[in-house]
């Protein structure tokens, strides 16, 4: 027994030795290695090993030079990794802890993005399209000389055209199960609230002979939501120069 007491103990040191080593020899470089490696693979598109040596650099190095960049590059590997829920709130926490930093209007941008990729189809709930134009309206309140302003501004009008479509959607629903009223006041709503929405004339038309007691003849596409959003460009451009904003 005395002998196993004494081993134990031996082994803990030459395992805490060890673990030490390994720790010493992987931080050798100090935030300044962890940064070159991370930024290495996050321009190589390894954003789940760029999050990594970022969250790592954040834990181990909060009070270094690069905690700040190292926040927001940890926000932008989640987005580029399609985890937006966990983008935006990262997003927003950088927003929070650092209400003037000059990288505010891209994050503002980013969150309004991250809502604005998860529209789906025109039968689903809107309520991203809905969170994206309050985002990007925000943004073009707040900072109107932006370098943000023209693409912010072209998604809330790709967002107000696809809830206009949802709209007409549902109404064409309506009409399809000959709840006429329910139908017309869709239709009034979609033009009330979205008159510069391509689908303006057809929820004319329809209105019109809803009013007339007539019920609008459709084909069978009108029971197909579109497949999705247009193919919008990348923005590669605007993933440029974050670490001189941040």
């Amino acid at each position: 027994m005395k002998l196993i007491i004494r081993i134990i103990p031996a082994l803990l040191i030459i395992a805490l030795i060890g673990c030490s080593g390994k720790s010493a020899d992987h931080f050798a470089d100090g935030p300044e290695g962890l940064v070159n490696d991370a930024m290495q693979a996050f321009n190589s598109g390894r954003y789940i090993t760029a999050l990594k040596h970022f969250e790592t650099l954040t834990d181990r190095f909060p009070f270094s030079q690069y905690s700040l960049m190292a926040e927001l590059k940890t926000a932008d590997c989640l987005y580029h990794l399609n985890r937006y829920q966990e983008a935006i709130a990262a997003y927003q926490a950088f927003e929070e802890n650092h209400p003037t930093n000059e990288a505010i209007p891209y994050t503002m941008f980013q969150v309004g993005m991250s809502h604005f990729n998860q529209l789906d189809t025109i039968d689903r709930d809107p309520a991203s399209a809905v969170h994206a134009i309050a985002v990007f309206n925000k943004l073009v309140r707040s900072y109107p000389q932006s370098s943000y302003l023209d693409e912010a501004q072209s998604r809330i009008t790709a967002a107000r055209n696809f809830l206009a479509n949802h709209e007409m959607y549902v109404a064409q629903f309506y009409i399809k199960t000959n709840k006429l009223k329910q139908a017309e006041e869709r239709l009034q709503y979609l033009l009330d609230h979205y008159p510069e929405s391509s689908v303006v004339s057809d929820a004319e038309s329809n209105l019109a002979l809803l009013r007339q007691g007539k019920k609008p003849r459709g084909s069978w596409k009108d029971w197909l939501p579109e497949l999705g959003m247009p193919d919008w460009q990348t923005f590669s451009s605007f993933q440029q120069g974050v670490a001189s904003d941040s």
